[in-house]
């Protein structure tokens, strides 16, 4: 009788249950967005990308507009010492409509990414406007130059105590989980210091653009 009973009380209980676990699976993430930090997946709220022929001013807009992007680093794996290793990387460059063009970081010394950059401080950060809405609107496929993307190589350093305040404003700003992480990780603040700088946005190969060019522009 009892399992009986418990049939329609279960079924009670997932009826009830359903509109939260769908609520759950469509919303963003709030690590993602976060506090209305300007989502770019809204698509009202995406500056309209600069022109093409601009590949400065387009570099610093998709370094701005980007949330994360792949890391690439010399591997101390192992495995693969010495190969190429890409992670996924959260950074920010300063507040929504104010960046400074600097990749900034949130680390922590357990990260594989962390253990390559002591011995080899290199890297090289893709960012990609496949993340936003940009791409999707226009039906670029990611790998397409039209989907633009760019490449930034240089090395990661751990940011000084001048920086430390305006890198930690920007980063929980944009990314407002990375206050909740644990403290026992020994997370630091960590920046690109940019050295080259490839935009692929149309056909025809990379355009180079030198970080004189990059960080001469002025954001509109």
């Amino acid at each position: 009788m009892a399992s009986r009973a418990l049939g329609p009380a279960r079924s009670l209980l997932a009826a009830l249950l359903a509109p939260a676990l769908v609520s759950l699976l469509v919303s963003p993430a709030r690590g993602r967005g976060g506090l209305d930090h300007g989502d770019w997946d809204v698509e009202r709220r995406l500056p309209p990308l600069p022109p093409r022929d601009d590949a400065p001013r387009v570099a610093r807009f998709v370094t701005h507009v980007s949330d994360w992007g792949a890391v690439a680093t010399i591997s101390t794996l192992e495995a693969v010492r010495g190969r190429s290793f890409a992670d996924v990387i959260s950074f920010s460059d300063g507040p929504p409509g104010a960046g400074s063009g600097v990749p900034y970081m949130y680390l922590s010394p357990l990260q594989q990414l962390v253990s390559d950059l002591r011995e080899n401080p290199q890297a090289t950060l893709t960012l990609s406007l496949a993340q936003t809405v940009f791409c999707r609107k226009h039906g670029f496929d990611p790998q397409s130059p039209l989907c633009v993307h760019i490449m930034l190589s240089g090395t990661v350093t751990k940011v000084n105590e001048k920086e430390a305040d305006y890198a930690k404003n920007s980063l929980f700003l944009r990314h407002p989980e990375m206050k909740t992480w644990p403290s026992s990780h020994n997370w630091f603040f960590a920046k690109l210091n940019i050295t080259n700088i490839w935009v692929l946005d149309y056909f025809g190969g990379p355009k180079v653009v030198t970080p004189e060019e990059y960080f001469n522009v002025t954001l509109q």
